[in-house]
């Protein structure tokens, strides 16, 4: 089941061009293209004639043109021409989807377009700040459902024994996780102090010696992430609010987009307070978020088939607590959704 009235990541919008790119979000084929002014339009990936997917078709001015007979359609999904037939038939439309563009990213709005509201996206700070860089990937496509993803996004402690040659290390293993309820959505979050940097950090980190590090894991509904890291000089205050002045700050937004029910597509990038221009740096963070989130991949691929063939019970624990309250809100949400259903349509 997904949450429909919510903005989910279509694409990096330099992914779509001149020519038709599909998708498929929330088990809907969608096709994507750019119009002649250069803005995205979104239609339902079939055409009415025998639904040929006009992925397959080409970009011709404002319209998209069928590759099977040419009927031609526009960005409110109309049949705009229709070669060779006496008129266009008056039944030929396809549904078109609502887009914004934000962050470099194309945002897609899955349910009824008169309650799309762009200003509703989340919020990326310090993105356009000149005294912050900014780093980005590839989208990953992950073989499992979103939500284990977003479990995985609401668990601080997997550090230790994921990723523990890069982001975590002992350091992460024993400190308890604190679990708080924010505006639309959870938080995981604990501070580690006086330890050692996990691998992964201690090239981009200004200091020496050993550090208060928060970890701070947020998702907001339907399937956003917040993963803030702090990490300053031992004892100099951080936990207290006294930000040092060598402060290692990174934010990393994570935009989890379903696919079908055992696959989803995940979008990231990171804002950054230290060498905002540096492309070096830059390059070097994707890396190394690349691979780091690839020792997630293998595992909640596995996790994934696990709990599809599981021949006993499976276990909660108690750092389970902000996944499961999010998922448990986030299906009250869209029980709620559903209810209300014919009344949208």
């Amino acid at each position: 089941m997904y949450l429909r009235n919510a903005w989910y990541v279509a694409a990096w919008s330099d992914e779509i061009g001149d020519r038709p790119v599909g998708r498929v979000i929330l088990g809907e084929p969608v096709v994507f293209y750019r119009n002649a002014d250069r803005a995205v339009v979104a239609l339902e990936d079939a055409c009415p004639h025998r639904k040929l997917p006009l992925s397959m078709g080409e970009v011709v001015g404002n319209h998209l043109r069928c590759g099977y007979h040419g009927l031609e359609f526009g960005a409110d999904g109309t049949c705009t021409r229709a070669p060779g037939l006496s008129r266009t038939p008056p039944n030929a439309c396809v549904k078109p989807y609502p887009i914004a563009e934000r962050y470099g990213l194309v945002w897609i709005w899955m349910g009824p377009a008169e309650l799309a509201d762009p200003d509703t996206i989340i919020p990326v700070a310090h993105y356009d700040d000149p005294a912050w860089g900014v780093n980005r990937g590839p989208a990953m496509d992950v073989d499992c459902g979103y939500l284990y993803m977003t479990d995985n996004l609401l668990d601080p402690s997997h550090v230790t024994y994921v990723h523990k040659t890069s982001l975590g290390n002992v350091a992460t293993a024993d400190v308890p996780v604190r679990m708080s309820v924010v505006e639309n959505g959870v938080l995981a979050s604990r501070w580690m102090l006086d330890c050692e940097l996990a691998p992964f950090f201690i090239p981009y980190v200004s200091f020496t010696g050993r550090a208060d590090r928060l970890q701070h894991y947020e998702v907001q509904y339907p399937s956003h992430a917040i993963i803030r890291d702090v990490i300053a000089p031992a004892n100099s205050g951080a936990p207290q609010g006294n930000l040092h002045s060598n402060a290692f700050l990174m934010d990393s937004y994570n935009f989890v987009t379903p696919v079908t029910e055992n696959t989803c597509r995940y979008f990231w990038f990171q804002v950054r307070n230290f060498h905002p221009n540096c492309m070096a740096t830059s390059r070097a963070l994707t890396n190394d978020f690349i691979a780091a989130f690839k020792e997630d991949l293998v595992v909640l691929a596995a996790v994934d088939r696990g709990m599809k063939n599981k021949r006993t019970p499976n276990t909660d624990i108690e750092t389970d607590a902000a996944p499961l309250r999010f998922r448990r809100v986030l299906k009250k949400m869209i029980d709620a959704e559903q209810a209300l259903q014919p009344v949208l349509s």
